[in-house]
């Protein structure tokens, strides 16, 4: 009985393999990958996949933080470049890559590991899970910024009447801006007659629009100071569409003579330095001069609401007024400054002694959906 068993069982297996072909060339070649898990670090990195595939390829990724590009031949053998930003958050995360050909796919799986110095967790991505990281600084590389901020460069007086001229980066070898300890620092100094200090901006071409915007700042201590965290509209021509008609959003400013008191802030043709409700909120925090504080706004086409350290200080909606109340229908870009004296920083006066002030920003961050 065994024997015929076992005679019945071959005959079985030489039927099945008779019905698949039992040729190996006429099988798929199917889809290999030389890795399917990669493990970065917590730093910017890339790394390569061998690819093997049916034919004709593509690859995704699943997260704004990886990105997936292949070689320039996509047949059959060929490489996949995949490339991790660095993390921002003191927790690991995953993205996942998918290749697909021929109704085949393969998945390869991205882990990086936590950034144990980062000064924030990925908690805001749970609050809003809508929103991506897309641009960001956390100014932990060099000793001055990177290409992607710009200085302003202007005389005293230009605006608002303030004391300070702001230059490129440096004045007679003083830095005003610089990178130290994880850390961009703007300093304001007295230098002969003359005040210096820093006023930068970032995506002044492109701007963002609508998300959500977010700094950790400590501000500087002294009667005079005015340092803020604000944006203004990308590629603006101010003699057809003059300030404040074209919109103004000040996530943050503080007047030293006011010290600890942070205030947010919209401008447009109808709220102009009114100080309604409607347009304008402060509130004192005890310690925005001494500690680090997350000053940040999510703004969408209905509203702007504006937070400290999480905390709603002021909402402005769009009443469907048109351009005189909602300017906010475009890109905006990034500035941060510190001024010094001015019509309102230095509305009573201002303390020589205090020079030189700094302010100091941990990152910058901004997301979007």
């Amino acid at each position: 009985m065994t024997r015929i068993l076992s005679q019945l069982l071959a005959a079985v297996l030489m039927l099945a393999l008779a019905s698949c072909g039992g040729d190996d060339e006429a099988q798929p070649q199917g889809m290999t990958l030389s890795v399917t898990t990669i493990h970065f670090s917590k730093a910017a990195d890339q790394r390569e996949v061998a690819v093997t595939a049916p034919g004709a390829w593509t690859a995704s990724s699943d997260a704004s933080w990886v990105k997936a590009t292949p070689s320039q031949s996509q047949q059959t053998k060929a490489k996949l470049l995949i490339t991790a930003e660095s993390n921002p958050y003191n927790s690991p995360r995953t993205a996942h890559v998918t290749i697909a050909s021929q109704g085949e796919q393969a998945v390869v799986t991205i882990e990086q590991a936590a950034n144990e110095s980062a000064r924030l967790t990925d908690s805001l991505q749970c609050e809003l899970p809508d929103y991506d990281l897309v641009w960001h600084d956390e100014f932990d590389h060099g000793t001055t910024l990177s290409d992607e901020w710009v200085h302003e460069v202007w005389p005293a007086g230009r605006v608002n009447n303030e004391l300070q001229a702001y230059v490129d980066g440096a004045y007679n070898g003083r830095r005003v801006t610089e990178i130290k300890d994880g850390k961009l620092l703007i300093t304001a100094f007295k230098e002969g007659n003359g005040v210096y200090s820093g006023r930068v901006y970032a995506g002044y071409n492109m701007g963002w629009q609508y998300g959500y915007f977010e700094a950790k700042i400590k501000l500087p201590k002294g009667k005079g100071t005015w340092p803020a965290f604000w944006m203004m509209p990308a590629n603006n021509d101010y003699n057809a569409n003059p300030w404040p008609n074209c919109g103004e959003i000040d996530i943050m400013e503080e007047v030293g003579v006011v010290p600890n008191e942070v205030s947010s802030t919209i401008h447009c043709r109808r709220y102009n330095n009114g100080g309604t409700r409607i347009e304008h909120a402060a509130r004192n925090i005890g310690t925005a001069e001494s500690a680090f504080h997350i000053y940040s706004m999510e703004w969408t086409p209905d509203y702007m609401t504006f937070y400290v350290d999480h905390k709603e200080l002021l909402t402005y909606r769009n009443d469907g007024g048109g351009v005189d109340t909602w300017p906010f229908d475009k890109p905006f870009y990034l500035l941060l400054n510190l001024a010094r004296g001015g019509d309102w920083g230095g509305m009573r006066g201002v303390d020589e002694s205090a020079l030189p002030v700094t302010m100091a920003i941990e990152y910058v961050r901004v997301y979007q959906k």
